[in-house]
């Protein structure tokens, strides 16, 4: 893992091995970020993914090996009552049967394989906490 922090935006790239939502994480107590958002591609080998099941207020989780390209990572960081508090979405394409096949949802924990880059944007003039959401097992942005 390397990083760099050029005029408040980090550029954090990501090796072979690393866990990309604790890097991100690490990185962001390192440089005393409280919230901000954060969006990266790369490729990695292993993921574990969730999708959120309103009705019950849980996630259904799912894992997933092998050569994974990461389209898409979204995500945020909101200071929450125990700490920070990690929200993260991605989609991933990979190879099978000869075909091209995509898995997303809420991301749970990823592996790079290959490299990952990611930029992480604190929020600036103000921290974005969290709260309980409408629906049980939720929560959103707390701007109090």
């Amino acid at each position: 893992m390397e990083y760099r922090n050029y005029n408040g935006i980090i550029y954090l790239r990501l090796d072979k091995g690393d866990e990309v939502l604790s890097s991100i994480t690490d990185v962001c107590q390192k440089e005393g970020i409280r919230s901000c958002i954060f969006s990266g591609i790369g490729g990695c080998d292993y993921a574990k993914l969730g999708t959120f099941r309103p009705e019950q207020g849980t996630y259904a989780n799912y894992e997933k090996s092998g050569m994974l390209e990461l389209v898409s990572l979204n995500g945020d960081i909101k200071e929450g009552g125990n700490g920070p508090l990690i929200h993260a979405h991605a989609c991933l394409s990979y190879e099978e049967n000869d075909e091209i096949k995509l898995i997303g949802g809420h991301l749970l924990a990823l592996r790079v394989l290959v490299t990952a880059e990611i930029e992480i944007r604190p929020v600036v003039g103000g921290v974005i906490k969290t709260k309980a959401g409408q629906i049980p097992g939720t929560k959103v942005w707390d701007f109090e």
